[in-house]
């Protein structure tokens, strides 16, 4: 159509060529649009099948795919004869599986008949029930006795979906006799889940799981723990097992055997009664723990079945601190039990020779000094020699050997054996003590070094302080003359196939020390409790067997004040003392500790050690030693 205005003038109403060049403009972008979609779709169905296919293909048979792991037993432990001290006691709990119940509430209701159901069984069921998956079997009661067990069993075709199951808790026969050594398991805190996951461990552990706490359940937990073993099944859209893919069984833990006599600990730990103390028995032939009590004590099966808050305050706030092992943890001055070491330090720098002597008046005094540091005995010992000095305990002689050493040198020595390090001893828990040197209180305190405290050192006393894993430490090399054996509590491993001893082959040795300056000392500690003079002598008064002994006294109250009837009782001194019997052939040493010390209310010191001794080598019970019939490497 057009429209005429003048002669053979058309004027058209529609633009072809206009509508031509947007059509195709259209095309242009619709095409570009398409396009622009296929890549986008292209690219991402090569991402869904191609790049993330393994992502998917994972989320796809999460849904399809269920693991149940399943709890391995943890290995037993055992002492030395195998008897057990660390047991799995098997228990059975009732349980519940939601979906495959029909009506909960009459469930619970005629439950109670029969099993003594409470209203906080029911309470702690629905909280871990919205915690839980679909399908997933939920305690409702726990530690069934036998009579619950067979009125459930015998009206079981009431109640579908509930069943009793079989489960294990840790448990420790002696209870509080070997906290302190064995340990105790408990359940995993959030640092336990924080910890597992840095180590690559968190996938061998259930949220509620137990732990090794302290002691060698925590030191050998990868060795008691085991593995979880697990079920593949396929499940529906309800996530109820359909068919089971793949079983792998839990592989159980293996078993420990220690080095301790169960009978000896026992022993020891009747003796104490409720004394604060702390007692090492070990075999210097290799460094075996036959023995490791630290009293007051409590029962691990308490953290196990869950302590009460009260229980637990009534622990904590205990004056004795029976938390505290004090075999690893408990500080001390080392007192006159560190004389023979000193005296091997002296000897063996030349400060003196076998033949020097002393007068001892009772007193010594600092050169330009007017202060005098008294003897224990305050009309002195008369003229002695390194021996004697030893045997009778003189203070006198010591102070001036620590005069003539100074610090320094007697640091560098005393850590040579084992003071202000770790003994090496294989639990976690050891406090490490203190060496003191000139550089050490400068640092701590901003003071230099004086000459006075120098002295106090040289009886075992001052800055010094030491546990008594350390002294032993140091009794047994003193025993072996200078060969390195570290105390240890592992006797073996009984895995599945075979047994592993813990054996030390190879042992460093202090070097320096000549073989008869050890002989000197051990001489004069063998007076010590063999010589009229000795000051444990009247301990050891017809003794079947030769014994060598070094007592000390450390003072945690002055002297020149000290009245055990008018100071408190944890201001009262501190008992020590280290031995080793037979004499001439060593196969048994003792390191005591009995804090603030009452001769009228506690048993004397040296009667404890001839006791030990006497279970030994009077009952010849020294060599007994049980391992499974296994190939032993």
């Amino acid at each position: 159509m057009y429209i005429k205005r003048k002669k053979n003038e058309k004027i058209y109403l529609r633009d072809y060529k206009k509508e031509f060049n947007l059509f195709s403009k259209r095309i242009v972008i619709s095409l570009i649009i398409l396009l622009l979609s296929v890549f986008i779709i292209v690219i991402k169905m090569y991402r869904l099948q191609i790049n993330d296919h393994l992502e998917y293909w994972y989320k796809s048979e999460r849904n399809r795919i269920k693991l149940i792991p399943l709890r391995s037993i943890r290995g037993e432990i055992y002492d030395r004869n195998g008897i057990p001290l660390a047991t799995n006691r098997a228990y059975y709990q009732l349980e519940l599986v939601p979906e495959e119940a029909e009506n909960l509430q009459k469930i619970f209701k005629d439950l109670k008949k029969l099993i003594d159901l409470n209203e906080e069984d029911i309470r702690i069921f629905y909280k871990t029930k919205r915690r839980s998956r679909k399908f997933t079997s939920i305690p409702i009661k726990r530690m069934l006795n036998e009579q619950q067990i067979f009125c459930f069993l015998v009206n079981q075709h009431q109640f579908p979906g509930v069943k009793i199951s079989k489960h294990y808790f840790r448990y420790y026969p002696y209870g509080q006799v070997l906290t302190h050594s064995i340990g105790y398991v408990s359940g995993i805190n959030e640092k336990d889940l924080g910890y597992l996951e840095n180590h690559g461990s968190l996938n061998n552990y259930f949220k509620n799981d137990t732990i090794g706490r302290i002691g060698m359940e925590r030191r050998y937990e990868n060795i008691l723990r085991g593995k979880l073993g697990y079920r593949k099944v396929e499940i529906n859209r309800q996530e109820r097992i359909m068919r089971q893919l793949e079983y792998l069984p839990p592989e159980p833990g293996s078993d420990i055997y220690t080095t301790i006599d169960l009978k000896l600990q026992v022993k020891i730990q009747k003796l104490l009664t409720n004394n604060k103390a702390s007692v090492i028995v070990a075999d210097p032939r290799n460094g075996e723990i036959l023995a490791l009590v630290s009293n007051p004590t409590y029962d691990p099966n308490l953290f196990i079945k869950g302590i009460s808050n009260q229980e637990y305050q009534l622990l904590l706030e205990n004056k004795d601190h029976p938390f505290i092992n004090r075999t690893i943890q408990g500080l001390y001055p080392p007192a006159s039990t560190a004389k023979p070491f000193i005296a091997i330090a002296a000897l063996s720098e030349k400060i003196i020779d076998e033949k020097f002597t002393i007068f001892d008046n009772g007193c010594w005094k600092l050169p330009n000094s007017e202060k005098k540091y008294r003897d224990w005995k305050r009309e002195g010992h008369g003229l002695l020699n390194i021996s004697q000095a030893i045997i009778e305990s003189s203070d006198t002689f010591f102070y001036y050997l620590a005069h003539r050493m100074g610090i320094d040198l007697i640091s560098d020595w005393m850590k040579k054996f084992g003071y202000g390090k770790f003994s090496g001893i294989d639990l976690f828990e050891e406090h490490l003590g203190n060496m003191p040197s000139k550089s050490w209180k400068m640092q701590l305190y901003k003071k230099p070094w004086y000459q006075g405290d120098t002295i106090s050192i040289g009886i075992g006393q001052g800055y010094w302080t030491a546990t008594p894993i350390q002294m032993m430490k140091a009794l047994l090399i003193l025993i072996n003359d200078g060969i390195i054996k570290s105390p240890h509590l592992l006797h073996g491993v009984s895995y599945r196939d075979r047994c592993i001893l813990n054996k030390q082959n190879k042992f460093e040795k202090i070097e320096g020390v000549d073989i008869a300056f050890w002989r000197l000392v051990k001489e004069s500690m063998h007076g010590v409790s063999h010589h009229f003079r000795g000051t444990a002598y009247s301990s050891f008064l017809n003794v079947p067997y030769k014994t060598a002994i070094k007592s000390g006294t450390a003072q945690v109250f002055s002297y020149e004040t000290y009245n055990i009837e008018d100071i408190s009782e944890n201001l009262r001194d501190h008992k020590l003392m280290i031995g080793f019997a037979p004499y001439e052939n060593p196969t048994v040493s003792v390191m005591i500790v009995l804090e603030n010390y009452d001769v009228e209310q506690q048993l004397a010191i040296g009667k404890i050690a001839r006791i030990i001794f006497d279970h030994f080598l009077v009952q010849d019970l020294s060599e007994s030693s049980v391992f499974p019939e296994k190939n032993i490497e």
